[in-house]
């Protein structure tokens, strides 16, 4: 399946609201009536009255946050930490147990998103377990989150001197001196983490980030390859390998890259960071859990998170719609088709539950209905360059050419290097009949995409067949699908294939690669195929080139 035809996946929350924010406190009203709970737990002691840590050092106040933004299941578990916490507050005689409770509180904060409450019940942890690398370490990654990169590298030393050899440690420290623009403090951090951990991606993209900052183009582009020949999936590592090859002047592989910069992520392994996202169950801790599941391929896993995550939120429609996507993903189309319709149930402006329910429509052949649903998904959210352009291509299918050119205009004017407005603006071009124009674009889309073979393939079809005589040169097309089919055997080739033989002359060369592509075509069972293409071999039999590059049925 290609990009255009996957569903809909939308991005993950940016902020620790859940799209239930609206409906948050009649919920909780509705909650505490039924529970017969009116008054918050107490608050753990104050600096006055809570016990000292070992060196003396008072604790740190820790206020409950403002929980009016979380959903009733997430503040219910919030409240119930606060209050063990507050439990072991008073019978502490210990300061292991006590340690234990406050780093619990402050990993139930950060797997909510707080970014700031966290900070105290974490330095009171460490103050009472001062030899527990874990209160440091997840001190670290709060700092990082909030872009204060020198308590980072502060609370990340800590760590490290408590477990010198934590990998994932090491290269959190790294990548906060990077980011601090420290490549030479950064490199014997990552270095050490790559040899105690010779697979590790994380490792290698950091290696090749403080080569970038060093200038060093070769070096970063050695690294970056070898971890992406790792992990081929983590996207992560195309933007700054693209940027290694800018640097070397190679601008193809440059470009190749820095277009796939937005296309996944790489899977960091870090065991405690996993117990910290693990420790509340919440829609978002839901939804994380799902999209790697889906990253790994485990479509069961991925929709028992999903699931559990609309317990917890039935209103969220980020949760609904990536089920509904897991669920046609599993062969469930009904199902899938109906999680999408519950997306736009609890929220109609949904533009992904559109744009996903769209191609549904599409494939069915129900045009206009489609084309409703892709037009309100812009309408939603006016830069879903994906929804614009099926836009574009519906129109032109439904024989629309003038309004779908002027879509495409829109979209390759908001994203300029997206290659299927480009394709489908050339393609539009010849519905219309203005061949000369549609060849300049397809040549000129095999140069800026020289990775896309859409491309080639369609410039190799209207060199053969292009009623313009202008548009045509059989030579070169020939040339073009020798190169296709040295990559790839399909029926659209070995059609394309005998159109390019008719067009130098070779008309029984071509009614040979016709008549064998029908074959493949009958035994793969499409009779659609063989009757369709029946005509051109008639022509190639007569001693005729096509002038036909594409059927009314098969221009892609």
């Amino acid at each position: 399946m290609t990009p255009s035809h996957r569903l809909a996946m939308p991005a993950p929350p940016r902020s620790r609201c859940c799209a239930a924010l609206h409906h948050g406190l009649l919920a909780w009203a509705l909650t505490t009536a039924m529970s017969g709970c009116t008054a918050e737990p107490r608050a753990p002691a104050t600096e006055e009255s809570v016990p000292n840590a070992p060196d003396g050092q008072a604790l740190r106040p820790t206020p409950l946050p403002d929980l009016s933004d979380m959903t009733p299941a997430v503040r219910d578990q919030i409240r119930e930490r606060y209050a063990a916490l507050t439990a072991a507050i008073e019978r502490a005689d210990e300061a292991g147990p006590l340690s234990e409770a406050y780093g619990a509180m402050g990993n139930v904060l950060a797997a909510a998103r707080y970014v700031d409450a966290p900070e105290p019940f974490y330095r009171n942890a460490q103050a009472l377990a001062p030899g527990d690398k874990r209160w440091p370490y997840y001190l670290g990654h709060l700092y990082t989150t909030r872009g204060a990169f020198a308590e980072a590298a502060v609370a990340f030393e800590q760590a490290l001197a408590l477990q010198p050899d934590d990998v994932p440690t090491l290269i959190s420290l790294g990548e906060v001196h990077l980011e601090q623009g420290r490549p030479a403090a950064a490199e014997p951090l990552l270095t050490q983490a790559l040899a105690l951990q010779p697979g590790s991606v994380w490792a290698r993209i950091g290696l090749g980030r403080a080569a970038l900052t060093r200038q060093d183009y070769r070096q970063a582009a050695e690294h970056l390859e070898e971890a992406l020949a790792v992990d081929p999936e983590a996207a992560d590592i195309h933007y700054p390998l693209g940027l290694a090859y800018r640097g070397l002047g190679e601008m193809e592989r440059a470009e190749a890259h820095l277009q796939q910069r937005d296309s996944g992520t790489v899977r960091q392994p870090d065991p405690l960071m996993r117990v910290m996202r693990q420790s509340l169950e919440s829609p978002s801790t839901y939804e994380r859990e799902g999209i790697q599941a889906l990253g790994n391929g485990d479509w069961d896993a991925a929709a028992a998170a999903f699931r559990r995550g609309i317990e917890l939120a039935p209103e969220n429609p980020s949760l609904h719609h990536r089920l509904g996507t897991t669920l046609f993903m599993m062969g469930n189309e009904r199902e899938g088709r109906a999680r999408f319709e519950e997306a736009l149930r609890v929220s109609p402006e949904y533009a992904q539950a559109h744009y996903s329910l769209g191609l549904l429509l599409e494939g069915e052949g129900r045009f206009e209905e489609a084309l409703h649903r892709f037009s309100t998904a812009v309408r939603h959210e006016p830069s879903y360059v994906e929804a614009r352009v099926r836009v574009a291509r519906l129109l032109r299918r439904m024989g629309r050419p003038n309004e779908a050119l002027a879509e495409y205009d829109r979209v390759i004017a908001a994203d300029p290097q997206g290659p299927e407005a480009r394709f489908g603006y050339a393609m539009t071009l010849v519905l219309l009949g203005r061949y000369q124009e549609a060849r300049e674009r397809l040549e000129a889309g095999t140069t800026s995409y020289p990775d896309q073979a859409m491309f080639r393939k369609a410039l190799a079809r209207l060199l053969s067949a292009a009623p313009d005589a202008r548009a045509r040169d059989g030579q070169r097309a020939l040339a073009l699908v020798q190169e296709l089919l040295a990559q790839e055997r399909s029926f659209d080739l070995g059609e394309a294939m005998a159109m390019a033989l008719a067009e130098v002359g070779q008309y029984a060369e071509a009614a040979s690669w016709q008549r064998e592509v029908m074959s493949m075509a009958a035994q793969a069972g499409r009779d659609d195929l063989v009757q369709s293409m029946a005509g051109n071999l008639r022509l190639y039999e007569r001693g005729e080139p096509s002038r036909t590059p594409w059927r009314d049925d098969e221009m892609p």
